[in-house]
């Protein structure tokens, strides 16, 4: 067969998740092992999308885009923009992200789909991040995912979990650098789980844990979604987060809002 470039119809809508973050298909804060798009195995989707978190004294404007080849890789790209009202400073960086399905189908097999990804991150000004103890300007995080749809689990309704192991060295994201006087890379838990209250509209929660490497209180993430995929070309989520502290600021709290596109 012929590989097109299409939404593919095999797939259930809403199950690719919608753009996380750091530009892998998947939650807003974590990365799941579905890969972004409708891709089936004889197909190539396109995605792109764009996100603004806004808490207290941060805001943090994403966007990006992916492709997902016949439902086994997935290559992406984000630039984040960091606005850090308080010192009237924008921190940036780019991120390229490669996913690989590894095993499974997010419904048919018997165990989780499992997908390997990793997110090569790179500062586009690193004094601040040097000036607040970091080691590198660039690093990578290494990721393990696994997802699974359960059809008809909770009173009818479909439930969708997703868990990750992630190999890091950044700091917020990598915002401020990699690496710190207190740690050089660590283990951290990712974890969400979404119920489809109907083929159109998925609820949620996310939790990403951080590590603390420059001793500023780094904490980790939460967040509480609602995701609307009126059809497969388009999706917006809108979340509630909670990001704790932020380089020594704490309490930072706001709204998150994404708007995501495949083809």
């Amino acid at each position: 067969m012929i590989p097109t470039l299409s939404t593919a119809k095999g797939k259930i809508l809403a199950t690719p998740g919608v753009a996380q973050v750091e530009g892998a298909g998947g939650g807003g804060l974590v990365p799941w092992a579905q890969l972004a798009g409708y891709a089936s195995e004889d197909e190539i989707a396109l995605s792109a999308f764009c996100t603004q978190a806004t808490v207290s004294d941060f805001k943090l404007n994403s966007c990006g885009a992916q492709v997902n080849l016949y439902d086994r890789v997935e290559v992406s790209f984000a630039q984040q923009n960091f606005d850090v009202d308080p010192l009237s400073l924008t921190l940036s960086q780019n991120i390229i992200g490669l996913k690989l399905r590894l095993y499974g189908d997010l419904i048919y097999s018997s165990w989780p789909q499992l997908s390997l990804g990793l997110q090569h991150k790179s500062i586009a000004d690193n004094d601040i991040a040097y000036a607040l103890g970091a080691k590198e300007d660039s690093g990578t995080d290494v990721y393990l995912a696994a997802s699974k749809l359960h059809l008809g689990l909770l009173a009818g309704y479909n439930v969708l979990w997703n868990t990750s192991i992630r190999y890091t060295k950044a700091n917020e994201m990598g915002l401020l650098g990699f690496g710190g006087p207190t740690e050089s890379g660590a283990l951290q838990l990712e974890a969400s789980v979404a119920v489809l209250l109907n083929k159109h509209i998925a609820i949620g929660t996310e939790y990403r844990q951080k590590p603390d490497n420059l001793g500023l209180k780094e904490s980790d993430w939460r967040d509480v979604f609602i995701a609307w995929f009126p059809n497969k070309h388009i999706n917006l989520t809108l979340a509630y987060v909670d990001l704790g502290t932020i380089a020594a600021v704490p309490e930072q709290t706001g709204w998150y809002l994404s708007l995501s596109g495949s083809y």
